[in-house]
């Protein structure tokens, strides 16, 4: 759902946290809202003009900065002009020429993520991550030790996140993760929304369909052409009705949510199933010398995720997309799960070799599945060398201190090829 004029006047104001020094305070009531979603503001664009305050009051894109790149994420000022997450870097170039265009720097975003759901995890243990840069916090179980209300957390996570990380968020604080969710999302930018427990019909119900979790452009469509155009016209629609239209899981799960109920806890871990990074191509490329160095790259980027997150992976994936856009995936499992770069890049490269067609490539990618704690090894007879594993880690340790360019394969040393952007899929779930 869009913050946009289709929301009905005055209901973002309503339920809008003051804040400010202590005394200066006011929000609705929270009794009974211990669910908070704190959401970054423009997360990548946001790092970068940390990181370049000059950058400051300039619409900032942040993504693939060739012909075929997507935008990953823009500022506000950026946003005025019409750009938006996903859109093609060429369209967002027609709509704002200019903005500064810059590649992500996901190593950075990675260590800011880190770091801010260190902040969480230091006021409640149940935090619920979503990607980089949102998460859910229950903090029932925090406000007798902080001698606060759940917006009391809020307003401290926000000031935090400024204060340690230099960027800030917007907080939605609800009973339910539904409601904190979608008040965070109408805080934007940088602001907290409350919504009391004794108030979430009326919050809900004035909403667009589109504001149900599930409800995308298709199933808006056939809501909208039968007149429920609304969260409350959901609501009030029979379910027998609602399941002939829709069928009856997403029937039954839409009413639930528009009548306000939402059972699901704060689940504090979630097993990631797989980690990688992949690349798409300003053109084409037959070479494959040169994939066999984009799959190093890969390799090289997925290897340290796995190696930041204590884990380790079984099964070694290639993806690989031809210029008419068919997409393959190959895969092979190991005997002993590996967090090491070169015996990742030593599968996919072995896959590409061997079971992967000749033609022109525009994106190729990487990752790992199968994954565990990776904090025991396993011996065995064809395990990797402990050579490289060393060399991973006094490479990891370099990088941290002295950036991602630091220390790097000697393969990687040569000019690379165009890219329109590095991709980092998302291994939560949201």
């Amino acid at each position: 759902m869009g913050r946009s004029a289709d929301l009905p006047k005055g209901l973002v104001e309503r339920y809008r946290a003051v804040e400010g020094p202590p005394g200066r305070r006011s929000w609705p009531d929270d009794s009974g809202c211990p669910v908070l979603h704190v959401d970054m503001d423009a997360f990548y664009a946001s790092v970068e003009i940390r990181e370049r305050p000059e950058l400051a009051d300039q619409p900032v894109v942040v993504g693939g900065v060739g012909a075929r790149g997507v935008v990953s994420s823009a500022n506000y000022i950026a946003r005025e002009y019409g750009v938006r997450s996903a859109m093609p870097t060429g369209q967002a170039r027609r709509l704002c020429p200019t903005a500064v265009f810059l590649p992500p720097t996901f190593a950075l975003y990675q260590e800011v993520s880190a770091g801010v759901m260190a902040i969480f995890r230091d006021i409640t243990p149940l935090v619920e991550p979503l990607s980089l840069d949102e998460a859910f916090l229950d903090v029932s179980g925090a406000l007798k030790r902080l001698r606060t209300t759940p917006a009391g957390v809020g307003a401290r996570v926000r000031e935090r996140v400024r204060a340690e990380h230099g960027i800030v968020c917007s907080v939605g604080v609800g009973p339910t993760k539904f409601t904190a969710k979608l008040a965070s999302g109408l805080a934007k930018p940088d602001g907290m929304l409350v919504v009391p427990k004794t108030d979430v019909l009326a919050f809900l119900h004035p909403l667009p369909v589109t504001a149900l979790w599930g409800v995308g452009r298709k199933t808006a469509e056939k809501l909208r052409d039968v007149g429920l155009d609304r969260v409350s016209d959901v609501a009030a629609c029979p379910l027998p009705r609602l399941r002939r239209l829709i069928g009856t899981a997403m029937a039954e799960h839409l009413h639930a949510l528009a009548s306000g109920h939402d059972a699901r806890a704060v689940v504090p871990e979630h097993a990631e199933k797989s980690i990688g990074a992949e690349e798409t191509f300003s053109t084409d490329h037959f070479d494959r010398d040169l994939l066999r160095r984009e799959l190093l790259r890969l390799a090289e980027r997925t290897a340290a995720t796995l190696r930041t997150r204590g884990l380790r992976g079984r099964t070694v994936v290639i993806k690989v997309r031809y210029s008419d856009f068919t997409t393959i995936t190959r895969s092979r499992t190991l005997s002993v799960p590996t967090d090491v770069t070169q015996e990742i890049y030593r599968t996919a490269a072995q896959l590409l070799a061997e079971q992967t067609p000749p033609g022109a490539v525009r994106l190729i990618g990487v990752r790992v599945e199968q994954l565990g704690a990776g904090a025991a090894e396993q011996l065995a007879l064809d395990a990797p060398e402990q050579g490289w594993r060393d060399a991973d880690q006094a490479a990891d340790r370099a990088r941290a201190r002295f950036g991602d360019l630091a220390i790097r394969p000697a393969a990687l040393l040569g000019e690379a090829p165009d890219r329109s952007g590095a991709t980092l899929p998302d291994p939560h779930r949201r």
